[in-house]
């Protein structure tokens, strides 16, 4: 069979631990789910093709060499912008535009960008010299800002910030000087009231609930409120598996996507949130070691950025159902029902992947 690929195409050479805590991860989170959706079989199963169309990527792009991928980088990075730029025109969505509606698929190309990004920044910064001057780093910068603030205009400030960041660790793993990130940090913390201005209504009132979600306990601080009665009831080992009151009782909203984490805090306790932790600790860990192996910049920044950024999702997640950060909508990493965010995350897993698979390979 062999003969009929193209020579580029090597059979599959998984990192196999990375793959077992994979696979942990997806089949913890589909136990959450099932006793956050009520017991319902049909979103566990809906979630279960979701997860097997995300492997089938992760397989895919596993068998592509890292070169092939700094090759497509900038086509894929001007396509993710055409696209951003459609759902100016043609998006769909609830109060918002974050989506694209081609019939036999509905995506959020926001979503996409967090791959882009941060394959853009290292296709970018892999032919110069580094650390970064000071011109590759205003250059780095306008790469991040352009799709950031098209996602804004959607409105997805959540979202955006993430994208930013994405590329911001390919940066950071550069070499960036301290100097630079802390006037980096000074220039956003000054322009902070100037965002506070641009913010949309909603978006202003979702940090005004955070700073005081007892101002308005039955409307906009209901979630975060519920959400921090269901995480401290669970205390230390929970109220066991389908037993959580909170969930059950349909007390917290969005209990199968945005707040789940809070389902499983009550249901497993501390000891259920750690374990959790743990694995996800296990796979951003294991990614970071694929990119010490990494034998050129390009892979290596890739590899380092995609597994600082699936960790900073579980942080702003777990922030946010813990009432330590607003209510942002970023989802807990293959665990919250979803679907283009699986995708997209299984897809930069096969990029890991394919950095392991060629680690031995300088292009």
């Amino acid at each position: 069979m062999k003969r009929f690929l193209p020579s580029w195409i090597k059979w599959p050479q998984l990192d196999v631990p990375l793959l077992l805590g994979l696979l942990l991860l997806m089949a913890f989170g589909l136990m959450v789910l099932y006793s956050a959706s009520g017991g319902s079989m049909d979103v566990v199963y809906r979630q279960a093709v979701r997860l097997g169309v995300g492997l089938v990527a992760l397989l895919v792009l596993s068998q592509v060499p890292p070169h092939i991928l700094r090759i497509w980088s900038p086509w894929l990075f001007t396509l993710g912008l055409v696209l951003l730029l459609a759902t100016w025109f043609v998006g769909t969505g609830r109060a918002t535009n974050r989506w694209l509606d081609l019939g036999l698929i509905r995506f959020q190309p926001s979503e996409i960008r967090k791959l882009g990004v941060p394959m853009m920044m290292a296709w970018y910064l892999h032919p110069r010299r580094l650390p970064p001057d000071t011109l590759t780093v205003l250059t780095s910068l306008v790469i991040m800002a352009a799709p950031a603030i098209l996602i804004v205009r959607q409105p997805d400030l959540g979202t955006s910030l993430l994208v930013a960041v994405s590329g911001f660790f390919a940066l950071f793993l550069s070499g960036l000087q301290w100097r630079v990130m802390f006037s980096m940090a000074g220039l956003a913390l000054a322009a902070a009231p100037a965002m506070w201005f641009a913010m949309h209504d909603y978006q202003r009132q979702r940090v005004l609930t955070f700073l005081d979600p007892e101002s308005d306990p039955l409307g906009s601080g209901w979630n975060i409120i519920q959400s921090k009665i269901a995480v401290g009831s669970g205390g230390l080992f929970g109220k066991g598996w389908l037993n959580g009151t909170q969930s059950r009782l349909e007390f917290i909203p969005e209990r199968h996507t945005d707040f789940i984490l809070a389902v499983l805090s009550e249901e497993f306790g501390l000891v259920g949130v750690l374990f959790l932790f743990g694995i996800y600790l296990f796979i951003a860990g294991r990614g970071l070691y694929i990119a010490s192996l990494a034998r050129t910049t390009y892979a290596r920044l890739l590899a380092g950025s995609l597994s600082l950024t699936f960790f900073v999702y579980v942080l702003v997640n777990a922030g946010m159902v813990s009432v330590l950060l607003p209510v942002v909508g970023v989802p807990l990493p293959l665990v919250r029902y979803g679907g283009t965010s699986i995708v997209t995350l299984l897809a930069g897993f096969g990029i890991l992947m394919s950095i392991y698979g060629h680690r031995n390979f300088i292009r």
